[in-house]
């Protein structure tokens, strides 16, 4: 008994000193930055900040300024930096010093390999060399044509879907038809991902044909934010235990018989995720087959590989191709080359279908720049056709004329409608970063320390997590001006008079894309933006000339008007608020008719 009790006590002390000391840590540690006032004991402001909380981020911010002290769980405490200069500071300049968290490497590497979203270092700046080609505007051009194409599948879907409903509807005489376009446009941006990245024709928008690997892709993002909360403990499994103890913690995890909803997801993941790696091992076999083939005999023309694919055009054989010819210190490995395919896919799906829907959300919101727009497009259509002569990889018929690159990339209103949709909305509207030693963050516009004082420059210590808001930063009036909340596309058209929006009295953000944060900056920016925005342009220029877009105004049977409202779970995902919908399922019903030629 008094060997027991001796035990009790030890184990007693020991984490009461345990949590003594860190609590000691802490306030040694503590952020001298004022900040909001904690508003839980354990949760801090973190549900207030993190949970649905597009407008109290920006209220943050404008409340405090660049950076400011929120209470994380458990009494942890993070700087939240919107701050021009500390954000080159922390993403370009030393950069180093703020690497990604390890539950975000950790939890990345387990699910997509290693890929660029789980390396650093001399293995990321690697990777990162190898891809930067493969994005470059010359193979834009080359991929193009594979866009168009589902975009006018795209758009013939929604014609067709418009035209039977409008048959059905006649006896209500409705021009309009009010049509969810969110599944659509998932689904089309999965096709564009899978052909334009893999070479891999996944069929996604024939709705009869989804096979496995399409729907575990669709079914990947929603299912990650579900598991989130296994984040924290992850590194803490990958630095303590051996593959073989991970694989048997996992496997009591998903036991078949647990019955709570997380482990019923955490199984659904586990099962996705399998499913992902098998079927990119195979797409990777055949491009490596692909590329010995080419090289043992004289290359024969062909539009498609054995997968479905445009043969050669897609990124991924392009990359299989430049590993090979590159030198042996340069060239990745197969596991690294699977980790950038399925890096790719996940990290231009979930975000292009957001940016596309919110986009046109917003054209149905101000339908004066929706005609503008539509005038504009029709005529570079008039003037600058390119005749569609490949119909081997279409699924119309229709001979429709395309526009180039140039021309789609370079419509002044396009350009405009698109960066303000990405600046206003971007589709991950913050991200996290920890110290790996203790630094000093310098400040463009000065805060108030927690004392009440005026500062220029954060002292922040080893292991400090900041958030890095992308959303407060594109929003942050002093550099965008009074109107920074404000959807206002002609502010980009004034940039021809000599006026540059996010140039401030030379005060801008370091973002790669037109001064705004959406795809951040230095090394770990993101590398495939060029896909994403001529994505988004070829999608809206081929949809815009045959449909008009409105808001929902037709009352349901129960009498209710549909009411749109974005919710910031991780990304921007529109739901249906009550009483007409749920609050909680992503819809987004707009109302649709034929444009009148």
């Amino acid at each position: 008994m008094a060997l027991t009790q001796l035990i009790g006590y030890s184990v007693l002390t020991f984490a009461v000193w345990k949590l003594v000391r860190r609590h000691a840590s802490r306030k040694a540690n503590a952020l001298d930055v004022a900040g909001p006032e904690k508003e839980h004991w354990w949760k801090g402001n973190m549900e207030s900040m993190f949970v649905d909380s597009f407008q109290r981020c920006l209220d943050v911010s404008a409340d405090f300024g660049g950076a400011v002290r929120i209470h994380a769980l458990f009494g942890e405490e993070w700087l939240y930096v919107s701050d021009p200069r500390a954000l080159h500071h922390v993403l370009v300049k030393e950069q180093h010093i703020f690497e990604e968290n390890d539950g975000f490497l950790f939890c990345n590497k387990l699910i997509f390999g290693d890929g660029l979203i789980s390396t650093l270092g001399e293995q990321h700046r690697k990777q990162r060399k190898m891809l930067n080609p493969v994005f470059s505007t010359a193979n834009m051009r080359e991929l193009l044509p594979v866009i168009q194409t589902i975009s006018h599948q795209l758009t013939s879907i929604l014609v067709s879907n418009l035209s039977s409903r409008s048959e059905d509807d006649h006896a209500r005489c409705r021009e309009s038809v009010e049509l969810d376009v969110l599944p659509w446009l998932s689904r089309s941006s999965l096709d564009c991902i899978c052909e334009g990245v893999l070479g891999y024709h996944s069929a996604a928008l024939e709705t009869g044909n989804e096979d496995e690997y399409t729907n575990a892709l669709r079914m990947l993002g929603p299912f990650i934010a579900k598991t989130l909360i296994f984040r924290p403990i992850i590194p803490i499994v990958m630095r303590n235990c051996s593959l073989y103890w991970r694989k048997k913690i996992l496997d009591w995890l998903t036991i078949s018989w647990l019955p709570m909803q997380i482990m019923r997801d955490l199984r659904e993941l586990r099962h996705i995720v399998e499913i992902m790696d098998s079927a990119s091992r195979a797409i990777f076999q055949e491009k490596k087959a692909a590329l010995q083939l080419q090289l043992a005999s004289p290359p024969i023309s062909q539009p498609y590989d054995t997968l479905g694919g445009t043969a050669g055009k897609d990124m991924m054989s392009i990359m299989v191709r430049a590993n090979a010819s590159s030198s042996e210190a340069d060239r990745l490995s197969d596991i690294e080359l699977l980790g950038q395919m399925n890096v790719m896919i996940f990290a231009g799906l979930e975000t292009t279908t957001a940016a596309v829907a919110r986009a046109l959300y917003m054209l149905a919101k101000h339908p004066h720049i929706q005609e503008q727009l539509r005038i504009e497009i029709c005529g570079a259509m008039a003037a600058y056709q390119v005749p569609d002569l490949d119909h081997s990889h279409a699924k119309d018929e229709s001979a429709s004329a395309r526009l180039s690159y140039d021309v789609l990339m370079n419509l002044p209103l396009l350009n405009a409608v698109v960066r303000e949709t990405l600046r206003l909305y971007p589709s991950l509207p913050v991200l996290t970063r920890r110290t790996t030693e203790s630094a000093s963050v310098p400040l463009q516009f000065p805060v108030r320390s927690a004392s009440g004082e005026e500062i220029d420059v954060i002292h922040v210590a080893k292991n400090q997590r900041l958030v890095i808001s992308i959303l407060a930063a594109n929003h942050n009036q002093a550099v965008w001006g009074e109107d920074a909340s404000e959807w206002k596309p002609d502010r980009w058209l004034k940039s021809s008079q000599g006026v540059s929006p996010g140039d401030k009295d030379g005060v801008k953000y370091p973002g790669i894309y037109s001064s705004m944060m959406t795809f951040l900056a230095g090394n770990r920016s993101c590398i495939g933006f060029k896909f994403a925005e001529m994505e988004i342009k070829d999608v809206l220029a081929t949809l815009l000339p045959a449909i008009h877009f409105a808001l929902p105004s037709e009352p349901d049977d129960n009498g209710n008007v549909k009411e749109i409202y974005w919710k910031m779970t991780g990304f921007h995902i529109p739901v249906v608020k009550a009483p007409a919908g749920d609050g909680e399922t992503p819809h987004l019903p707009l109302s649709m008719r034929l444009v009148r030629k």
